[in-house]
């Protein structure tokens, strides 16, 4: 079975764009988060 270009849907670039700031703001959070911890248990654990 062919499929033509009316079979594929066209990229939704607004949802594509809010998905891609969301992932980009939770790694940064996410690496923020994990330095602030290492550094706080180089502190208090040694």
């Amino acid at each position: 079975m062919t499929k033509n270009s009316d079979d594929i849907p066209s990229m939704d670039y607004v949802e594509h764009n809010k998905t891609y700031i969301r992932f980009v703001k939770l790694t940064k959070f996410s690496s923020i988060f994990l330095v602030v911890l290492l550094a706080l248990m180089a502190i208090f654990l040694v």
